[in-house]
């Protein structure tokens, strides 16, 4: 299923078989030939840089394959199904521990890793897992009653420790392009340095007679030297196997020593080795991070030349004398000078009206230290002026004389200080406009509160607009107002525009105002706010008030006119047709009102007129209607009618109240008038009641004037008839 998943996966997997099986067959072999102990285990090492740099749920197939490898070597060797299996779990753990302990702190080693913090991780991780790797082999292995048992202890925790710093340092410089090209070098020398490092290292181990081995330094740190981590990582491999050899063997300097048993040179030679390791390894260390501080620095010089010298910005380095220890070259496209004229302090470039701000701002800038960052006007060599933010820091200065160099940097803001003076200048124009309004425009936020108000509104309410600005709606406009402004501005939040009226007191005077709020919405459509225009109407509604009443009002009686009764009529028959209630109209005419014109002049036939409707006016109550319809005529409505008898009253009192003699000044004018009375159940149409009304007007006039008649509809058997003599008391709701 893997093979068939990923075809390339597979091979990686027989490479940490073999490469484990083989070392663990080579150093288990060569150490039962020779009957000594294991002199350096570089099987678990060979994995760690491949594993090193991947987590461990990813990395358990090739720590698989190593455990299969091992295994096989040990059986092929002959041992013990168990203990191949128990002592194969300790190695896959020891590689495990140093994998993942390097991984957690290093999920990935770049140029800017610090070599020392992961080689003393990888040290002490190592260190670990071997004293771990020991201990757990000497339980499975049994050896603990053994008389030398700290020496067999200590042989297998150096076989292993040593192992793992020349194997996994070596593997990981293998699988690590990088390390290769910290100090790069023609392979022809690496081959010649390293041929001389095992012509030398094979001598030394020859020769029985003289302990010549420590002349292998001098050749390994040239080859760290030269090499960096490459010559350390070959040249160690190369002088650990060589002794592994030797004390494996029985033969070179290890043998100088009277009586020393195998396991005893065994642990000379790893002794050897890990001074070897402690000798090259803080070496290459130091000069590897020496290289790659060096690079970045080059690299950070670099890039920082290449911005400095390619940006459109201005930048200077400033001494404390005022001499420019570098300017970069878009002075002259800034600027139209070059970068010589610029060498020398220039305060002549600076405008006159700038010159003693920025003297004061370089002034504390010195003896405070920091930044600043300030905006003035320079001269370019044309002679205009241009508006240029600088930016300057205090810093060391880099030639070591403990004094602080100026670090400026310039760009040109010509074209955004224009802006910014236009923006002003337009929000100048557009605050008088506001200002000046007669209307009062506010924007109010998502907390609603105010963030501006034009000044109008201390017109309308006494108050200025720092006072309002940053309170709530709620704070400026008090409960009972915000109660009644609340819904409107939940519905602007809500993104929907809204227009609407309401009244309120300002220095004890009534006022109408009418609102539009709209939603203050971002680029993105999100509503911010609300905009509100506020208009004083008051004026607006005393106007319509009054236009309504000369449009409905009589002006010579001051009743009601015919409009008004029209638009009215309709309406008081529809409620009293709801509630199931009579409705009584009568229509009242002044006897010989042309006579009284054409007598007394039509001056006196006005005052008549008035004096009649507002003797009318004191008859009916409030709800009832009193209109003057026509020259002489009138009509009173009213619901408030129980039964015929009851509305007969009401009649014949509103005939007999209008009998008077008017005095006009000029002469005593006795008046008289005929009335018309209709009484209606359920009959909405006001042309019907009318006619009704008419008719009984009309039978008053042919009995002789001077009296009333009155007709019904919708009463049962005496609807329509003239009921002027009858006493009798009739419902006239009807029966439930």
């Amino acid at each position: 299923m893997l093979a068939r998943r990923d075809p390339h996966g597979l091979w990686p997997l027989f490479a940490a078989f073999a490469i484990t099986g083989g070392l663990s067959l080579y150093a288990l072999a060569l150490a039962r030939a020779n009957h000594s102990p294991v002199a350096l285990w570089l099987a678990n090492g060979a994995l760690v840089g491949w594993l090193v740099q991947r987590p461990l749920a990813r990395t358990w197939p090739l720590l698989l394959a190593s455990f299969l490898g091992f295994v096989a070597a040990k059986l092929y060797l002959g041992d013990a199904l168990s203990e191949a299996v128990l002592i194969g779990v300790c190695n896959v753990l020891e590689t495990a521990i140093v994998c993942e302990t390097i991984h957690r702190r290093f999920p990935s080693i770049t140029p800017h890793t610090r070599f020392m913090d992961l080689a003393r991780v990888g040290v002490l991780s190592a260190l670990a897992a071997s004293v771990i790797c020991a201990l757990a082999m000497m339980w499975i292995m049994n050896l603990w009653a053994q008389l030398d048992v700290l020496m067999v202890a200590n042989t297998l925790f150096r076989a292993h420790f040593v192992g793992m710093v020349i194997s996994g340092s070596t593997s990981l410089a293998i699988v690590t392009p990088y390390l290769w090209r910290l100090k790069p070098a023609r392979p022809g020398t690496l081959v010649r340095d390293l041929g001389l490092l095992a012509a030398l290292t094979a001598g030394v181990l020859v020769e029985s007679r003289v302990p010549l081995v420590f002349l292998v330094y001098p050749q390994l740190l040239w080859l760290v030297f030269r090499h960096r981590f490459v010559g350390m990582v070959v040249g160690v491999a190369m002088i650990a196997v060589g002794v592994s050899l030797a004390t494996t063997l029985g033969i070179g300097p290890f043998n100088l020593v009277v009586g020393a048993t195998p396991a005893f040179r065994v642990a000379m030679g790893q002794v050897f080795i890990g001074v070897t390791c402690l000798v090259a390894l803080p070496v290459v260390l130091a000069l590897s991070e020496q290289d790659r501080l060096r690079k970045q620095m080059q690299e950070s010089e670099l890039r920082y030349r290449l911005l400095a010298d390619n940006s459109g910005d201005l930048v200077m380095r400033i001494r404390s004398n005022g001499d420019r220890m570098y300017v970069s070259p878009s002075v002259k496209d800034l600027l139209g000078w070059e970068v010589e004229d610029f060498q020398r302090p220039r305060p002549d470039l600076i405008h006159p009206d700038d010159r003693e701000r920025i003297a004061s701002e370089v002034a504390k800038l010195r003896m405070q230290g920091g930044d600043t960052t300030a905006t003035y006007r320079l001269q370019h060599k044309d002679g205009h002026y241009l508006w240029i933010e600088a930016f300057a820091r205090l810093v060391p200065s880099p030639d070591g004389d403990d004094a602080k160099d100026i670090i400026y940097t310039g760009r040109d803001v010509t074209e955004r200080v224009c802006i910014e003076q236009a923006l002003m200048e337009s929000q100048s124009q557009m605050r008088t406009v506001t200002d000046n309004i007669p209307a009062v425009i506010a924007r109010i936020d998502m907390d609603e509160r105010y963030t501006y108000v034009n000044r109008f509104v201390e017109q309308i309410s006494g108050e200025v607009p720092p006072e309002i600005i940053g309170r709530t709606v709620h704070e400026v406009r008090g409960n009972a107002l915000y109660d009644r402004l609340k819904p409107y501005l939940e519905r602007a939040y809500a993104g929907q525009p809204v227009m609407f009226e309401y009244e309120a007191t300002y220095r004890g005077k009534p006022m109408h105002f009418q609102s539009h709020y709209v939603p203050d919405r971002d680029a993105h459509g999100r509503v911010r706010g609300v905009y509100a225009l506020t208009t004083e109407i008051t004026h607006i509604k005393n106007t319509e008030r009054e236009l309504l009443r000369i449009a409905h009002q009589d002006s010579l009686t001051g009743l009601a006119n015919r409009r008004y009764f029209s638009e009215r009529v309709p309406v008081f028959l529809k409620q009293a047709q709801q509630h199931d209630m009579a409705v009584l109209l009568a229509l009242v005419d002044i006897d010989n009102f042309k006579t009284i014109n054409d007598t007394y002049g039509h001056a006196i036939g006005d005052v008549v007129l008035a004096e009649v409707g507002q003797c009318l006016q004191k008859l009916v109550r409030e709800g009832e209607i009193v209109a003057r319809i026509g020259g002489d005529e009138f009509v009173v409505v009213c619901n408030d009618i129980n039964n015929i008898k009851q509305a007969k009253a009401f009649v014949q009192s509103l005939w007999e109240r209008l009998h008077m003699e008017i005095d006009t000044g000029v002469a005593q004018v006795k008046v008289s008038l005929s009335v018309g009375a209709a009484i209606c159940l359920n009959e909405i149409s006001a042309d019907a009641v009318m006619k009704l009304a008419d008719d009984a007007l009309y039978k008053a006039k042919e009995a002789g004037r001077d009296t009333y008649r009155f007709l019904t509809h919708g009463l049962g058997d005496n609807g329509g008839n003239d009921d002027n003599s009858s006493s009798e008391t009739i419902k006239l709701r009807r029966a439930q």
